[in-house]
């Protein structure tokens, strides 16, 4: 710590303390050589602490940087004097590199796409938490002070991040009316302002749910110079920060831990529901609705952790898309397909994003082949619990010249092929008493789609519905869900081939979405279908097709 620097938070006031001690120490003439050794070492870790926390923690992108240093130069004094402030504004409030990191993962680990921040100072935390925040994310900043609002933009207009941020100036608290009269509500609430408002901020954001359901609260300054727990203080700034923090801690509505990192941070986490919320309350009805099956809100049934899966066609198009689905769900995927190089590719995407991943080769036409992928999938993780068929083939060719051989190679691809997965799938899951089979069908089997002409495919697909159908009723009191989806013309490279280009436009007038699907438009399907959020449904065919089986 620089000598002419105050000490501000509690690691600088015990190397001021220390300091002191040591060199008092140092004046008398008796002092034990083992107690200045001891002195010596604690003020080492003490003084040590927040430099290594700076060298270790990820380095701060250049827009910060910037903006550091110009608020640590600028005159906020010469500035106050000018009237231009209304406070004198000190720059040891930016929050830092160390602080500004921390939030910034803060905001992905927990996912959030709103934050609302209460106290920007020069912008350094927001811009810190903007950087974390999806493309589409946003991030409302209430300032007080308007000089503040001018000194930050043209650093957030440097920054690709600064859009998403929006500064409201003016009293906090009319402004978090305000947004609570919109109906607003953030994934993340960041307060440092006026610590004696504290207490009034926290309790108008939960009590108007502003602060959405499993949102997080994290509010700066919480240790405030160790003040907060020292006897004898009266510092009203320690005071009001020693009530708050306490308050929050008798609080059901919440879980708090606080951080020592520089003057402290608590994060507050909103609860779904508090053990004290009961059907003693007269308007509560205390069931699964309420609470959660299981006590697992809708979104957390939906997660897919700890399942094994296997996607056929894998290696391209909705079987990629649905691996990579599957993936981001939480479950272990076993990428298969015919192409041992795009098995590959696929399954190291997946390792890259952190799913858990491996490659097949199969040709699901082939029986041996098809119980080769299930005993592979269990040699590496045990079961399969998410069996996802979807390798299929399409050859077009008009009714009358359709030959035998393009019927058979369909068929055994598309129908027969799709059979000896779901039966080699079955069998294991029938075993463990659970399972979830989703098969691709296609909106081929509704409807004729024109003016292509396609015999084999548009009955091999209408097989898999049947197929499904006939599965799902005879499986499903023993724990094996099977379903299908139905997507409907997907836009893949082939769909711009030479040969099929003067078609998309043909296409595009019997659909009523006025576009073709994507693969993304599939992924939340299958995650459906393999989740426990599904386990209801069974033999159905779940059509995404923009509306065009309905015209």
């Amino acid at each position: 710590m620089a000598a002419d620097k105050v000490p501000d938070t509690p690691v600088e006031v015990l190397v001021d303390l220390l300091t002191k001690a040591k060199d008092l120490a140092a004046a008398c003439a008796h002092v034990p050589e083992e107690l200045m050794g001891v002195l010596q070492e604690s003020l080492d870790i003490a003084s040590g602490l927040d430099d290594y926390l700076e060298r270790m923690t990820t380095q701060e992108s250049e827009p910060l940087a910037e903006l550091y240093q110009k608020t640590v130069s600028h005159d906020w004094d010469r500035v106050h004097k000018e009237g231009r402030t209304m406070f004198r504004l000190p720059k040891e409030c930016i929050t830092g590199h160390v602080e500004g990191q921390t939030l910034k993962m803060l905001i992905h680990m927990s996912q959030a796409k709103r934050v609302l921040e209460i106290g920007m100072f020069t912008g350094y935390g927001a811009l810190s938490m903007a950087e974390g925040l999806p493309d589409d994310g946003c991030l409302v900043a209430c300032e007080l002070e308007p000089y503040l609002k001018e000194f930050a933009q043209p650093f957030f207009d440097k920054s690709p991040h600064g859009r998403k941020i929006t500064v409201r100036t003016g009293s906090a608290m009319d402004t978090l009316k305000e947004l609570a009269a919109a109906g607003e509500q953030f994934d993340m609430v960041f307060i440092d302002a006026d610590k004696s408002n504290y207490i009034n901020y926290y309790n108008f954001i939960l009590d108007n749910n502003l602060l959405r359901m499993r949102g997080v609260i994290c509010v700066d300054n919480s240790l405030f110079k160790a003040r907060v727990y020292l006897k004898d203080v009266t510092d009203q700034n320690g005071l009001a920060l020693r009530e708050f923090n306490q308050f929050v801690s008798s609080d059901p509505r919440v879980e708090q831990v606080i951080i020592p990192l520089r003057d402290g941070i608590s994060v507050i986490r909103r609860v779904c529901v508090s053990p004290e919320c009961s059907v003693s309350q007269s308007n509560i009805t205390d069931d699964q609705v309420f609470r959660g099956v299981n006590g697992r809100p809708i979104l957390d049934r939906m997660r897919l952790d700890g399942k094994v899966a296997y996607v056929t066609g894998a290696g391209q198009g909705i079987g990629r898309a649905f691996a990579h689905a599957l993936g981001e769900a939480g479950a272990k995927v076993a990428v298969v397909d015919l192409d041992q190089q795009k098995a590959e590719a696929v399954a190291t995407e997946l390792f890259v994003k952190g799913v858990n991943a491996m490659s097949i080769t199969a040709d699901i036409s082939k029986s041996d082949d098809v119980q080769r992928m299930i005993d592979s999938v269990v040699s590496r993780w045990g079961t399969v619990h998410i069996a996802c068929n979807n390798a299929g083939i399409n050859m077009n060719s008009a009714s009358e010249d359709t030959s035998l051989d393009e019927w058979d190679r369909t068929f055994n691809v598309n129908l027969r092929g799709t059979f000896m997965c779901c039966q080699a799938a079955g069998r294991l899951m029938l075993k463990q008493g659970y399972g979830k089979i989703i098969n691709t069908a296609s909106m081929a089997s509704l409807i004729v789609p024109h003016p292509q002409k396609q015999l084999s495919y548009n009955t091999s697909k209408a097989g898999v519905v049947k197929l499904t159908q006939t599965l799902g009723t005879e499986w499903i009191d023993r724990g094996v869900r099977v379903n299908c989806i139905s997507p409907g013309i997907v836009d893949t490279p082939l769909i711009h081939s030479e040969s099929l280009r003067p078609l998309v436009q043909r296409w595009l007038s019997d659909i009523p979405a006025g576009r073709l699907a994507q693969v993304t438009d599939l992924q939340a399907a299958v995650v459906y279908l393999a989740s426990d959020a599904s386990d209801y449904m069974t033999g159905h065919n779940l059509v995404i097709e923009g509306g065009q089986s309905l015209w």
